[in-house]
């Protein structure tokens, strides 16, 4: 019998976990609940314009179809139980992604190196209160305007809307470690 990539020991203790749960053999689990191992996602799609995943939401996760392993039984997005062979989408997942609304990392540096002491890089990124009060003070008298072009260029200020910059595939992006639902920690070696 082929179980797809769960090893056998692994397969029976769900197997016994489901029976004294359900209190039955026959009954079918639902594709989303499976396993790491007894499924595989596809990765999104990548829009060419702003680097990212086509489809991201504001809430920064992409539905991506999933397919469950060969001969693994499980009722999939149609409501149907089947035995998938490892090509049949069953169900969708979200994982995250960067969602850009538009704003350019390179125009905004841009605006803040050159145009910084009016306030238009503020302006720009959505920020009028501030751009105005740059504005009013040439740019905090220059320092305020050396201290954006810093906090640009680190990514420390983003958008208003809390979106990401729209940085070229090979550009400055930044990536923040974070541990959430999706960081797997490796067990200590024994």
């Amino acid at each position: 019998m082929k179980l797809g990539t769960v090893t056998p020991p692994v397969f029976l203790l769900v197997y016994l976990l489901q029976i004294l749960v359900t209190g039955s053999k026959a009954t079918t689990l639902r594709c989303e609940t499976l396993l790491l191992g007894q499924y595989t996602c596809r990765e999104p799609e990548i829009d060419i314009d702003t680097q990212s995943a086509k489809g991201c939401r504001e809430n920064r996760t992409v539905l991506v179809p999933c397919m469950p392993a060969e001969e693994i039984n499980c009722i999939g997005l149609d409501g149907q139980a089947m035995t998938y062979n490892g090509t049949i989408v069953g169900f969708l997942k979200e994982i995250p992604c960067r969602w850009t609304n538009g704003y350019s990392f390179e125009t905004s540096l841009l605006l803040s190196i050159f145009l910084g002491m009016f306030g238009i890089d503020r302006f720009y990124l959505g920020y009028p209160a501030i751009g105005l009060l740059k504005f009013s003070t040439l740019g905090f008298f220059f320092l305020g305007q050396l201290v954006d072009i810093i906090l640009i260029a680190t990514q420390v200020v983003t958008p208003s809307d809390g979106s990401d910059y729209v940085i070229d595939y090979y550009g400055a992006g930044l990536t923040k470690i974070i541990m959430d639902k999706f960081t797997f920690v490796k067990p200590p070696d024994s």
